[in-house]
């Protein structure tokens, strides 16, 4: 059951790194790719924005989860 968590964990940190990661705080980013063209027709920088922003609670409240369950699930 450890094992389990452990693995979940650290799928979880290394996804959020990399949402983090992707991110500029000044709006550059993977969301400034998506600016013109082709790009802002399929996806725009707004939600590319909003989907990474999103990802990134989801994320991190996944992982204070997991820690969480892990103390409570994983015997002494």
């Amino acid at each position: 059951m450890d094992i389990l968590f452990y693995i979940l964990i650290s799928i979880t940190s290394n996804l959020l790194i990399l949402v983090i990661l992707v991110q500029n705080p000044k709006g550059g980013g993977l969301s400034s790719s998506f600016g013109g063209g082709a790009g802002n027709q399929v996806m725009g920088a707004k939600k590319t924005t909003d989907f990474l922003e999103k990802a990134t609670w989801i994320l991190a409240i996944a992982l204070i989860s997991l820690s969480l369950l892990s103390n409570f699930a994983i015997p002494r």
